[in-house]
């Protein structure tokens, strides 16, 4: 009998960073793994996810290793790193999203995808910095929850939920869930599969297994891996981040901040129409 195949791609939040067990990350992806069949139908379980992976990762890196792999599910999950480079552009984003969803499902493999919080609220940072950060993780959303519908994927709603406020679910650094997050991202994608009767296994427990981390052991991470991290994002986002903080003010003072809202749907609605343009040649 051929086991059922699952296959995750994406960054550090599919890597199971913020869950860990023993030396490795576990995360959401295993987890759910174990709930998709009996305990006595095999499983076969591939995480490709990379920490700090971004779209183009995906597309050119992980999508042709999983392709290889002929799974019967894969979890694309990824997005937020995009964000945080002066690179982003939301054009690239949906022209890259829109091939990994379409090579997958050329394979008949159940596409899973998610939208997810931005990291600007999720760290707390002042309205002028996070703003632009919340616009552009709008952005992606926006574009995978369509791509999503378009190529028929399981589509996880995961940006704007009460779980997000509930300190409990977040690990130290604040913008990757701890391993109560990564149960309920399992439990949800679990429930989504077995609505369709693709996940047959027991669903993924709720409650942890560990402690949630100690005040002093978030103060800690901060202080000690959490200041790496953002020094190497800082060094490509930050010059342009505050660029974007400086263009927020402008408009806000001048009373015309609606129009960064409006420029940026239209981006969003430029680069579907440009996918859907690029496929009408196919359809004819």
């Amino acid at each position: 009998m051929r086991p059922l195949r699952f296959v995750a791609l994406g960054d550090s939040l599919t890597e199971g960073v913020g869950d860990p067990v023993g030396d490795a990350w576990r995360g959401w992806a295993a987890l759910l793994a174990q709930g998709l069949a009996p305990a006595d139908a095999p499983v076969e379980f591939t995480n490709l996810a990379v920490s700090g992976a971004q779209t183009r990762d995906v597309l050119e890196r992980q999508t042709p290793a999983a392709l290889a792999l002929e799974p019967d599910i894969v979890s694309v999950v990824i997005g937020v790193n995009d964000t945080l480079r002066c690179t982003f552009d939301i054009h690239s984003v949906a022209e890259r999203l829109d091939k990994v969803y379409a090579a997958f499902r050329a394979q008949d493999a159940v596409v899973m995808t998610a939208c997810l919080p931005d990291p600007g609220s999720m760290l707390g940072l002042p309205g002028a910095l996070a703003r632009p950060l919340a616009r552009r993780q709008r952005a992606v959303n926006t574009v995978v929850h369509a791509l999503s519908e378009r190529h028929g994927a399981m589509h996880l709603h995961a940006a704007e939920e009460e779980w997000l406020t509930d300190r409990a679910m977040w690990s130290a650094d604040r913008l990757h869930p701890g391993e109560q997050g990564h149960r309920q991202l399992a439990l949800r994608f679990h429930a989504l599969l077995a609505g369709q009767d693709i996940a047959t296994g027991t669903a993924p427990s709720a409650e942890p297994e560990f402690p949630v981390p100690t005040r002093s052991a978030s103060l800690w991470w901060l202080a000690t891996a959490g200041t790496g991290w953002v020094a190497r994002r800082c060094t490509d986002l930050l010059p342009q981040l505050l660029t974007l903080a400086a263009a927020e003010l402008r408009h806000r003072a001048r009373g015309t901040s609606a129009r960064l809202d409006l420029s940026a749907s239209h981006a969003v609605s430029s680069a579907l129409a440009a996918l859907s343009v690029a496929e009408q040649p196919d359809a004819a």
